[in-house]
């Protein structure tokens, strides 16, 4: 969905408010209720927001928004943790990678790797890196889930455990203050279990719109990932959790020099 520019500012509204109006972003951008209504039809139609009387308001709580219209929610954030994150993995690596807007982000930016095994529940990851010689994509088997592409139940879990590698990428559809990584479907987080089980490094990479949603399905907590890429983390208690548990926080909001991770084993590929 292509947002225009007062659309996008709605939508940094919605999201820092929770909530936006009618007459208040009328009165802001100086046009009238009738434009606003129709941008705000226009974002509910695309499932960025929900409708209310007198306004709208940014999907939280149980809503899981549809695959779609997530790509376009902190789109810039998302490409920018997808860049930092891949300048994490060194060549000749192995890899999980799992289903999320914010994971395929990685996976677009891994497009100039070389020598590495991909090995991933997500058919849009697994389509966008075939093509590069460089790359083997290794697809996991099971249910295939129309919404997303990404490929879950028991034979995916099956499948995952068969691997041993060096980096998983993983994300979450929620992340709460006490550092529980929560999601809406339970097939999709038994898979994200198995990886993270399966995985030497595990690298969480989530936008901070994640930190203001809730989800009912507990994947992992945040002290069993060794590094977190987020655009910016403003929880407290996250910080801390990071801190108390080692946990590398990266903040691609601020500037830091990256390199590459070494594999925990020294015998890995």
């Amino acid at each position: 969905m292509y947002l225009t520019p007062r659309q996008n500012r709605i939508m940094e509204i919605a999201k820092a408010d929770g909530r936006v109006l009618v007459d208040d972003l009328a009165s802001a951008f100086s046009v009238t209720p009738q434009t606003i209504r129709k941008d705000l039809n226009d974002l509910c139609e695309g499932r960025l927001l929900s409708r209310i009387h007198g306004g709208a308001i940014f999907p939280r709580g149980n809503e899981n928004m549809e695959y779609e219209s997530r790509r376009s929610i902190a789109a810039s954030e998302k490409a920018e943790i997808g860049r930092r994150t891949a300048s994490l993995i060194p060549e000749n690596a192995s890899l999980f990678i799992n289903i999320g807007t914010t994971t395929e982000a990685v996976g677009d930016a891994l497009v100039d790797h070389r020598d590495l095994m991909v090995i991933t529940n997500n058919i849009n990851v697994a389509n966008r890196l075939r093509v590069f010689p460089g790359i083997e994509v290794v697809i996991a088997g099971g249910v295939v889930r129309g919404t997303d592409g990404g490929v879950v139940g028991e034979a995916t879990v099956d499948f995952i455990r068969q691997f041993k590698v060096d980096y998983a990428i993983i994300g979450a559809s929620a992340i709460d203050a006490d550092g529980a990584l929560l999601d809406y479907d339970l097939r999709e987080v038994k898979v994200a279990q198995a990886i993270i089980a399966n995985a030497r490094h595990v690298i969480l990479v989530a936008d901070s719109t994640k930190f203001e949603r809730a989800a009912p399905v507990r994947i992992a907590h945040l002290s069993q990932v060794q590094t977190f890429v987020t655009d910016v983390c403003k929880p407290q208690s996250l910080r801390d959790i990071c801190r108390e548990y080692e946990v590398r926080l990266i903040e691609t909001g601020q500037f830091e020099d990256v390199i590459a991770l070494e594999p925990e084993n020294e015998n890995a590929p």
